[in-house]
């Protein structure tokens, strides 16, 4: 097993390979405004790490998010175009589930909560009973409309509201690291993924314009 593992789901573009035993090479960078420009590049820096090319790579893992739509959709058609090419499977994970399992071990045997920036004053968030099970579908909700009960939380979304998460810990952002392991451990106990597809919870920010204004002379 090699598992390419990667994310765009978040301000982070995160990169990872995973030999089925142990991470082998792993890259994050926080950029929310490149991720088209950096995920290329960051693939070739842990293939070049781990001395191993593309080609060798026998799995894609992809956080599926949620996302925003223009992040998300670069992480997930790289993702599909890598599985088309080398004629291997690509599958999804929650990007929330990615950061439960690299949840502090203080708190890994749960219950916490998992929420990352949706901006807009929003976050997308979960409950999880462990760093390995989550049991509420992902959301997106002002963090003023919710009540976690004072449970622990990870993610930029707790970090960055206090009031709604005063417990709020590391890690902050998603790693592939992260993603690649709970795929490799879920895959060796005959687990199957999650389809590569996007999970936005809410339309992009780009939007047709309804009505279009008449240029042509009448």
């Amino acid at each position: 097993m090699l598992l390419l593992a990667l994310d765009t789901a978040t301000p982070v573009v995160t990169v990872a390979l995973h030999d089925g035993t142990s991470v082998i090479a792993a890259s994050s960078q926080v950029d929310a405004r490149r991720h088209g420009e950096l995920l290329l590049p960051a693939v070739d820096r842990v293939l070049s790490e781990a001395g191993l090319r593309l080609g060798a790579v026998t799995g894609i893992v992809v956080g599926v998010g949620p996302g925003p739509y223009t992040g998300l959709r670069v992480g997930l058609m790289t993702a599909d175009t890598f599985g088309l090419a080398l004629g291997i499977p690509v599958h999804g994970l929650c990007t929330l589930d990615g950061l439960a399992y690299a949840a502090d071990p203080s708190i890994a045997d749960g219950p916490f909560v998992v929420a990352t920036d949706a901006r807009r004053k929003e976050v997308y968030w979960a409950r999880y009973a462990d760093s390995r099970t989550r049991v509420t579908e992902p959301a997106v909700d002002r963090p003023g409309e919710l009540d976690i009960g004072g449970l622990p939380a990870v993610g930029a979304g707790a970090l960055l509201y206090p009031d709604t998460f005063p417990d709020a810990r590391e890690p902050e952002h998603v790693s592939a690291a992260a993603l690649a392991s709970l795929a490799a451990e879920r895959l060796a106990a005959g687990e199957e993924l999650e389809a590569p597809r996007p999970l936005y919870l809410r339309r992009p920010d780009a939007q047709v314009p309804k009505n279009y204004k008449v240029v042509t002379p009448k």
